[in-house]
């Protein structure tokens, strides 16, 4: 394939560095913006095209060495190569990108990131891989496994069940290692920015509505950290097995359901008064359902907390309420250091019937 001599003019939501071939974008991942690099073509479309890094002709100053031995080949992280300050600003940018770009807002109010309190050793949960001996994750590119003996940036508990499960010898299979060990039931994977999450929500949510819906609500991680503030709340999950553990401490306040999140969602707004009422969704990288966004659109709660972990999806969903709700704000949280992986919370307001006119 053929070889380029090429500048970096920013960096793609997914961790690829962006530049330009005659007009033609061409992705070059582990490359950082402003720095000039020396890259082959493995992949040319008619849109785009897709580059493997030679080397470094000129490095940016935000260039730094990554820690971990699997870097490069690793198909887990993205950015250990670039500063922990300039992974912010481009994770900022990104997320703003996406609501300008596929949005089409012209203003975007863009709140200030909220870093993780580490930069590693910070996941309480990983999955791992084992075929024909290797045990490990997928590489960059490839779905063949890299033997990783230890991840830096997973916690001391779940690098030693990595150790423990080596040790074991295991069968071929997938298996997932906790800090904790209730294994059925979604956690955050980052819990110092999980509680900065949580106290971020509480901050935009008002105090003293009847009602908060929250959906796709796990095992109840906004709805029992925003019990004080309102007088009944409901969370619906497809998970029952999350579902469970919300009701095992569930007070006269709580009430969760399993199944079917837009048709609960909707019934539960049909019932509601919307100027009392806030909702959380929280949504899966796909983002929601045209069902769900319809009933959003159509009964429209007085607060919507839109958290998201993918810029691209949050962007279509939010273009699609924007007749009913203005968007209050937009902070970015940095969920994974070091991966390409983004957080978002974004706090929309209803609209008076009159602005919408």
């Amino acid at each position: 394939m053929r070889a380029l001599e090429l500048t970096i003019e920013d960096v793609a939501f997914g961790g690829k560095g962006v530049a330009r071939d005659n007009g033609k974008a061409v992705f070059i991942p582990f490359t950082i913006d402003s720095e000039r690099v020396a890259a082959r073509v493995i992949r040319d479309k008619k849109q785009f095209a897709e580059a493997e890094p030679i080397r470094i002709i000129e490095s940016s100053p935000e260039r730094v060495s990554p820690p971990c031995p699997y870097f490069g080949r690793c198909g887990g992280c993205s950015y250990q190569h670039i500063s922990y300050e300039h992974q912010l600003r481009l994770k900022t940018r990104q997320v703003e990108q996406a609501l300008r770009r596929i949005g089409k807002f012209a203003q975007v109010p863009m709140r200030a990131i909220i870093p993780s309190p580490l930069q590693y050793g910070y996941r309480n949960r990983i999955t791992v891989h084992v075929e024909n001996g290797t045990l490990g994750f997928y590489r960059h590119n490839a779905h063949q496994l890299i033997d990783i003996a230890h991840c830096p940036i997973s916690g001391d508990e779940v690098n030693a069940a990595l150790a423990e499960l080596r040790a074991n010898r295991p069968r071929d299979g997938h298996f997932a290692l906790r800090s904790t060990p209730d294994a059925r039931v979604f956690r955050q994977t980052n819990d110092g920015v999980a509680a900065a999450l949580l106290a971020l929500v509480e901050r935009l949510v008002p105090t003293g509505d009847e009602l908060l819906i929250d959906a796709y609500c796990g095992a109840g991680f906004f709805a029992k950290g925003l019990l004080a503030k309102f007088d009944r709340i409901t969370g619906v999950d497809w998970d029952r097995f999350a579902i469970e553990a919300a009701q095992r401490d569930a007070s006269d306040k709580e009430t969760y359901v399993a199944g079917d999140v837009a048709v609960h969602v909707a019934k539960l707004l049909v019932e509601a008064d919307p100027e009392r009422t806030t909702v959380i969704v929280d949504p899966p990288a796909t983002g929601l359902t045209p069902e769900i966004r319809d009933a959003l659109f159509e009964f429209t709660p007085a607060t919507l907390i839109y958290i998201s972990c993918n810029p691209p999806t949050l962007a279509r969903d939010l273009a699609g309420l924007r007749a009913r709700y203005k968007i209050e704000s937009v902070t970015p949280l940095d969920m994974f250091p070091q991966t390409a992986e983004i957080e978002v919370a974004v706090h929309l307001a209803a609209m008076n019937p009159r602005d919408t006119a």
